[in-house]
């Protein structure tokens, strides 16, 4: 079966392309309707957990089932970054953090962190979606962090990864392991 990954819809900093870590902006009325689609587009769900973060809760909402929170899900601190613009992130702090997978911006939390409580959360689920899907609505960060683990590979590697709001990302759950099915998948979404 499948652990099937969901990024939030977006919220108004997601609009202005600002960094969200920690940051708790409600979803857009855009937003709303994105997680509308990925209800939909998802279908039947047997277990929904959730970021404790409200842009996760929201669009959870809308899958019309209940759901378990969980911290693990939560999306990156970017400390000092948090709220600022994507386009002013890219400074020698912002280059050291992708050279090395143990920095910790000010006020944060490393990648390599991050990919720790990630790969623990995958861990725990792997009976469960093994059994049948597992949807978690969670942020960008986990996202690439669940896949790295799911390709076996270094923490770096989540830098040359795009996630989208309001995308599904799948990873099958087998007796091999965990297999990369789909990413980043937008079809769902209506047009802009």
């Amino acid at each position: 079966m499948t652990l099937v990954l969901v990024r939030h819809g977006e919220t108004s900093a997601n609009a202005q392309r600002l960094l969200v870590g920690r940051m708790d902006p409600p979803l857009t009325e855009r937003g709303e309707g994105q997680a509308r689609a990925l209800a939909a587009s998802v279908g039947g769900v047997n277990e929904l957990i959730v970021s404790p973060l409200r842009r996760t809760r929201q669009t959870a909402a809308a899958f019309g089932v209940p759901v378990r929170v969980d911290e693990r899900w939560i999306e990156v601190d970017y400390g000092e970054l948090d709220g600022c613009p994507v386009s002013e992130a890219w400074s020698p702090l912002w280059e050291r953090w992708q050279a090395d997978a143990e920095f910790t911006p000010s006020g944060g939390e490393s990648l390599a962190d991050v990919g720790r409580r990630v790969r623990a959360a995958c861990e725990e689920l792997r009976e469960e979606a093994a059994a049948g899907d597992v949807v978690v609505v969670t942020h960008v960060g986990p996202i690439k962090a669940a896949v790295t683990w799911a390709l076996g590979a270094a923490d770096e590697v989540a830098w040359r990864m795009f996630v989208d709001v309001a995308s599904v990302t799948r990873i099958d759950i087998g007796g091999r392991g965990p297999v990369l099915r789909s990413f980043n998948e937008v079809h769902h979404l209506p047009v802009p």
